[in-house]
Parts: C-alpha cells; sequence; structure tokens
C-alpha cells in the first residue's frame, strides 16, 4: 500500500512502462521523459552548489565540446545535454537524468589525451540514453538519490542539520549489467565520433591503477579510499565481457582522430590538484584558508572533505562527524542576539574567547547522521565573519576533539599562507636518461608527491619510466 500510495502521489503522469531509447524495448519505470528532465533539473543546483564548477572557461568549453560531439551520436541525440567541469579533487564522473553530465577535475588529471577524457564522458552518457537512473529500482532508487542531493545543498546556512554530513551527493554505480552496458553504449558512440572505441579500456586501467594506489595510501592512512564510482573502475582490462563490448563497437566512423597527447596535456597545464584556493586547502591535519586567513586544527586521524560550503570531517570508524562552515553576520547582531536566533531551545551555553575573538559553546539537539542527537556547538565571531562547528556521536557522547578544534581557530602566519597556496599541474620534458626518481629529486617537488603518484599522473604506474623527450606532469 506505501509502494502504491508514493506512486499516486508523484501525479497522473507516471507511465508503468516506456520504450528504451537504446534498445527499443519496454522497461517498467515510474517516471516519464519529462518529468526525468525536470528531475535533473531540479538536482542540478544542488549539484552545482555542492561541488561548484572548476574556474576554467576554456577548459569547461572543451569538455562540452568533446560531450556535445558524442551526445549528438548517441541514442538520445533529440534532448538537451550539459556537460560540467567540477572543482573537486574527487576522483569521480556520473550524470543525472535528463543530460546532464559531470566529470571532475580530479578524474581528468589522471587521463592522457582526449578519446580518454571521452571514454569517461561517452560512459555517462550510456547511462543518460538507457535511462538508468529512472529504471534503478532498488536501493539508490533515483528519487531518493536526487531527494539526497536536494537536502544537502538546501539546508539551513547555520548548523541546525549535520543530516547529510557523512555522504557524497552520488552516485554508487548500477550495478554490473547497467555499467557494462554503459561501458558499450560509450565505447559506441567513441566509433561514432571517430575515436578509437578500445580507449575505453585505457581509462578503466588508468582508474583501475588510481584505486589501487589510493586504496593503499587509505590503508595506511587510517582512511575510506577516493576511487570511481561502480563497476567501472572494478573492470579488468582483461574482462573477456568488457572486451567484447569494445570490439562489437567496430572501428571509428569517418577516419580515426588522431591522438594529440601534447596538445591534450597543455590544456590541462595550471590545472588544480587537491583542494582550491577559494575552498581552502588541508594540510597535514589543519585547514588553511588564505583569502579568510584562518587555521584551524582538524582531529588527528579523521578523514576530512572540503566541500565549498563547508569543511566534513568523520572518525575513523564513522562514530562520529564534525562540521565547519561559515555564515555571515547580520546589522551588526550581537553574538547573544544571534545564538537566540539560530539555537533558541540550545542549552548549557557557555561564552569564551578564541584567540582574541568572542565565541559561544552549547548543546543543541538536531538531525545527525545518527539520528536526532545532542550534538556540541560553537560560534565563533570574527568581525562579520561567524566560523561555525558542529559535532555528534553515534552514542550522543561527546566528541573529545572538539573543543580542541574550536579553539585552535587563528590566523594564519606568513610561513602558512605559503602552505595555503593550491597544488598545480606543470609541464616538463624529460631528458635523456630521466626517470620518475630523478625527476622527482631535479624539480624539489613537495612531500605530497611522491614517485607512484607521477608515475600514476602520466599512465606508467607502477614501475614504468619517462621517455626521452616526452612531456610529463608534475604537481607543483
Amino acid at each position: 500500500m506505501r509502494i502504491l500510495f508514493l506512486i499516486l502521489l508523484l501525479g497522473a503522469g507516471l507511465s508503468g512502462c516506456a520504450v528504451n531509447p537504446v534498445t527499443g524495448k519496454q522497461n517498467f519505470v515510474l517516471i516519464s521523459e519529462e518529468q526525468e528532465l525536470a528531475l535533473g533539473r531540479q538536482a542540478h543546483e544542488g549539484i552545482l552548489k555542492q561541488y561548484g564548477l572548476y574556474d576554467d572557461q576554456e577548459l569547461e568549453e572543451y569538455v562540452s565540446r568533446v560531450g556535445e560531439t558524442l551526445a549528438r551520436n548517441s541514442h538520445r541525440s533529440n534532448i538537451p545535454y550539459s556537460f560540467y567541469l567540477l572543482d573537486s579533487p574527487m576522483v569521480n564522473a556520473f550524470a543525472l537524468p535528463g543530460g546532464y553530465v559531470y566529470i571532475t577535475r580530479g578524474i581528468m588529471s589522471f587521463m592522457e589525451n582526449e578519446a580518454q577524457l571521452a571514454g569517461v564522458l561517452g560512459h555517462e552518457i550510456g547511462h543518460v540514453t538507457a535511462r538508468h537512473g529512472v529504471r534503478q529500482q532498488s536501493q539508490g532508487m533515483v528519487i531518493g538519490v536526487l531527494g539526497g542531493v536536494a537536502a544537502a545543498a538546501t539546508g539551513s546556512s547555520a548548523v541546525g542539520d549535520l543530516s547529510n554530513a557523512l555522504g557524497s551527493a552520488l552516485i554508487s554505480g548500477y550495478g554490473r549489467s547497467h555499467e557494462l552496458e554503459a561501458d558499450r553504449l560509450g565505447a559506441e558512440y567513441l566509433a561514432r565520433s571517430g575515436y578509437d572505441p578500445s580507449a575505453m579500456i585505457e581509462v578503466i586501467g588508468i582508474l583501475k591503477d588510481q584505486e589501487l594506489y589510493e586504496t593503499a595510501k587509505a590503508r595506511e592512512a587510517g582512511r575510506q579510499p577516493s576511487v570511481y564510482h561502480g563497476v567501472f573502475a572494478s573492470h579488468p582490462q582483461n574482462d573477456d565481457r568488457l572486451k567484447e563490448v569494445i570490439a562489437a563497437a567496430g572501428q571509428p566512423v569517418n577516419g580515426r582522430r588522431p591522438v594529440d597527447r601534447e596538445a591534450f596535456l597543455k590544456r590541462l597545464d595550471g590545472m588544480v590538484v587537491g583542494d582550491s584556493a577559494h575552498q581552502g586547502v588541508i594540510r597535514n591535519g589543519h585547514f588553511l584558508h588564505a583569502s579568510l586567513n584562518v587555521f584551524i586544527d582538524l582531529p588527528a586521524g579523521w578523514e576530512s572533505e572540503n566541500r565549498p560550503d563547508r569543511l566534513i570531517s568523520v572518525a575513523p570508524d564513522q562514530s562520529a562527524v564534525l562540521q565547519i562552515l561559515l555564515d555571515t553576520r547580520k546589522d551588526n547582531e550581537s553574538p547573544r542576539a544571534y545564538i537566540d536566533r539560530e539555537f533558541p531551545q540550545s542549552e548549557s551555553r557557555r561564552a569564551l574567547t578564541v584567540n582574541g575573538f568572542d565565541a559561544v559553546t552549547l548543546v543543541d539537539t538536531i538531525n545527525t547522521p545518527f539520528g536526532k542527537r545532542p550534538s556540541q556547538l560553537a560560534a565563533v565571531f570574527r568581525d562579520d565573519d561567524i566560523f561555525l562547528f558542529a559535532a555528534a556521536s553515534r552514542d550522543g557522547n561527546t566528541v573529545a576533539s572538539f573543543d580542541d578544534t574550536v579553539r585552535s581557530l587563528r590566523s594564519l602566519t606568513n610561513a602558512e599562507r605559503q602552505l595555503a597556496k593550491p597544488h598545480h599541474i606543470d609541464l616538463v620534458r624529460a631528458e635523456s636518461g630521466d626517470t620518475f626518481t630523478s625527476i622527482l629529486r631535479k624539480q624539489n617537488l613537495h612531500d605530497d608527491i611522491d614517485v607512484d603518484r607521477l608515475r600514476l599522473l602520466n599512465g606508467r604506474f607502477p614501475d614504468g619510466e619517462p621517455h626521452s623527450g616526452e612531456l610529463i606532469k608534475i604537481v607543483r
């Protein structure tokens, strides 16, 4: 009865079956194409708010041109497509229903040529054309997924809701059959657009190498790895079913596009790697933000995600969460008036001074990933800026590191201002006899970059070396 009631609530325009644009067969779906497009539009703003666009119009337009070429050659060329380069270090790409396709600068940094970029975009277009989002009727059903995006993006400006703090927006993948179908469709769209479909296998190899590297690093640091979603990354390159779907795509239509590795790499020259300046950076367990002139110690050993609108840290065992965000004081409102307005039911208020700034700590019961819980809250007032902290634990007990994190807020030193600068891709040309070890030594790169990561960035993981005269990506 409950399922029937939900279906009725969605409106009379729902259809029980629809023709799959790819196969021509009937699929059971709960959402019409018109509603699919509307859902994508609705969720799109939430995605932009959660991740933000990368500030490089030329690179954004380039990604869009490649994507639009593939979309014109897809099974649903009749719907509008939009392609976005997200300002996120996460290694990810995903698509919303209705033709919204996203790729992060994090995943682009590992690519070596345009065909590989097309492979990722083609895979995501495949999810759109096969309507995987609206066909999914199991865990992660699109309505729930999009609802989660909207909730994460439209919460209050204050810290009255921690419930979305543990999750990223989307998407954990669609299951083996849908991911393989997206591979097949992506390879077909590559061939129709003049790209070699085998680029799909190259991308899978790169992502698998990144997964191996990241998993090892995460294990060393005691955190969860950040890897590309779904089965796409876990395909082995010698997967027989994958080879079959790539071969079925055929050869590029009307000739093959040239693979110009250097031209592609030059487009990535200067691209930010890791955290960006306007979001602040995390360095050695500290949060540094140059334009805000702020330094904060983060809980030791916790995994931190730096989003455009907030910073979230999660305990290694997922038993506690800490959130930090920025609010603005209105009309010279006093700290007490602000707290009365934002947290009228709060308890245990205590005024204090944090490195010369007025602050208030309190306890309030709010929504958390663990349900309604008494949570530790704090507001630090610096001119018109209000730094808001919230922490909650699964068992409802006090988060021991909360007070230390709040009290650590201060201005940056000159040396920390230099550390707050983001890292970026730079290009160097390998000389005769160069190895990645010698390049690392000669370029005097920072401690965050090791030989394995240089190999990974240049498609030579785990033990390849550069060729004399070729361009090599490094990170400064």
